[in-house]
């Protein structure tokens, strides 16, 4: 552990300020821990760029204690014989103590990633629902009786969990992402350990805190904080994990799939995107404009789902990017805590740096800054950024093709509907779309057209537990919400039985 910054005055120490951080500890088989070294490291707050928490840094005996103690649980522990309806309930327990706690976990989620308070207390508020239809599910996985090609037999199928599952989130939205995945996990049957971010793991501890009140056998969930390596590495390859869930970045993605390799784990990945905005010229405009405000400029763009290519109907394009930028210059960049705030600070400082580079290499390269890129006023304490408009020449700038996880969005005209779709699926990625028409024809064409798992008509950022959530090509795969996502963390299991008075035949006088 080391001091990040220092008070300017004799009479403070580094040790002082440490003391009067907030220790946090790791939840391991029903217990709170540190890890077993003793690391630990500081979590910064982005509004301020100075450390307010102290987290446990996991080795691999830690992340083996956690997955022996879900391993345990699953196989020999009561979870193993608990009714489904008895997991239901576990689960709406948890929804409500979500939702009683939802302004203590959005404070603390709000001070490590610098989300707005108002967008993560309703989210804590709103994740309950994800835990309420899981909770419905849990008693409703359901086999089958086959109609069989052989006389005597009865044949059925049934649904069991997997195992263990490795679940690795992301900073951003990390109680929301957290859920997500535990909630389908357990509604099933399995055991869960999951990871924090290293950028931003308090709110994950917090909710910790919520999971120790609800009555969950030990090592049913378990937390982990740390690093990629060795608290991820040892997670995603270890010999009891039998799925691993990932959302985070694709060189991370590419090592967990290495990793899968050491225990043949079913793997589903979230990788995040270059979502496009396609604003058609019979759009409502004002509905467009505030879609893209919505895409991009929300979350300080720090969503895997933010519409980060704006495609405009060449007849529409002035006079939208004109809109679009009067918007953004009047956007409030202030305190995450502060009401009238609508855009906090990004959650790193290296993501600040990258970002402003990216935007000076992208006017190097031939585009336009129409706004943004730079620091707000006034904002030079914390890692701020203005909300960032670029039009640009082509899709070739290497802005265009990699995800910022920031305020930015890249502005490009198309000709005709054809070119549009063309444009818009000229990615390596395909997690989501927005369309703005109001020809129904029209939208029905090009969301069959696009090629991403989400398309938003008329609307965009929109979520439910119902639906399905996940992409196409390096966004991923597999589902996350939405019945199917519960059978994901299921196998099937075929049963044979032999219903005839006779005995069976010997197999070397078959007749």
């Amino acid at each position: 552990m080391h001091c990040l910054y220092w008070l300017e005055t004799e009479e403070f120490s580094c040790e002082l300020i440490m003391e009067n951080l907030k220790h946090y500890q790791m939840y391991i088989d029903g217990k709170w821990t540190d890890a077993e070294d003793g690391k630990t490291f500081e979590s910064l707050n982005p509004a301020t760029g100075k450390a307010w928490a102290i987290i446990p840094e996991a080795n691999e005996a830690d992340v083996n204690r956690a997955v022996v103690a879900a391993h345990d649980a699953f196989t020999t522990g009561p979870w193993r014989t608990m009714l489904p309806v008895e997991r239901g309930r576990l689960l709406r327990k948890l929804a409500q103590g979500l939702q009683d706690h939802a302004e203590e976990l959005g404070r603390v989620e709000t001070t490590d990633t610098g989300k707005l308070f108002k967008e993560t207390k309703f989210l804590a508020n709103y994740v309950a629902e994800y835990c309420y239809y899981f909770a419905g599910l849990a008693d409703k996985l359901e086999g089958a009786t086959l109609p069989i090609d052989k006389p005597d037999m009865f044949t059925m199928t049934v649904r069991e969990p997997l195992g263990v599952v490795a679940a690795i989130v992301p900073w951003n939205s990390q109680l929301f992402l957290s859920v997500l995945k535990i909630a389908p996990a357990l509604a099933a049957g399995n055991t869960v350990v999951i990871k924090a971010s290293e950028h931003a793991s308090a709110a994950m501890l917090e909710f910790g805190k919520v999971v120790d009140g609800i009555g969950f056998p030990p090592g049913v969930i378990n937390m982990v904080t740390g690093f990629g390596d060795p608290c991820g590495k040892t997670l995603s390859s270890h010999p009891l994990v039998d799925r691993i869930s990932f959302t985070g970045g694709l060189e991370s993605a590419r090592q967990i799939v290495r990793n899968s390799a050491e225990n043949f784990a079913q793997v589903s990945l979230e990788l995040g995107g270059k979502s496009p905005m396609l604003i058609f010229e019979d759009a409502d405009i004002e509905s467009a404009v505030n879609g893209i405000l919505i895409s991009i400029f929300s979350a300080s763009g720090q969503s895997c789902v933010a519409g980060s290519r704006l495609f405009i109907a060449e007849s529409i394009f002035d006079d939208l990017i004109e809109r679009v930028r009067q918007r953004a210059s009047e956007i409030v960049i202030g305190d995450p805590f502060d009401e009238a705030s609508e855009m906090g600070p990004l959650a790193t400082m290296a993501q600040l740096q990258r970002i402003k580079q990216s935007v000076a290499d992208a006017v190097e390269q031939g585009a336009t800054l129409v706004h943004g890129g730079k620091t707000p006023e006034n904002r030079e304490q914390g890692w701020y950024i203005e909300p960032t408009i670029l039009v640009c020449p082509d899709q070739n700038l290497d802005i265009v093709k990699t995800e910022m996880f920031g305020p930015v969005v890249t502005a490009f005209k198309f000709a005709d509907e054809k070119q549009a779709i063309a444009m818009a699926n000229e990615t390596d990625f395909g997690l989501a779309s927005g369309i703005f028409t109001t020809d129904v024809g029209r939208a029905m064409r090009v969301s069959r057209a696009i090629r991403a798992g989400i398309v938003w008509i008329n609307t965009y950022r929109v979520v439910s537990p119902v639906a399905p959530f996940g992409g196409y090509k390096n966004s991923g795969y597999g589902r996350e919400g939405g019945i199917d996502a519960v059978y994901d963390y299921t196998r099937v299991k075929t049963i044979w039985i032999n219903t005839s008075e006779k005995p069976i035949a010997d197999p070397f006088r078959m007749q």
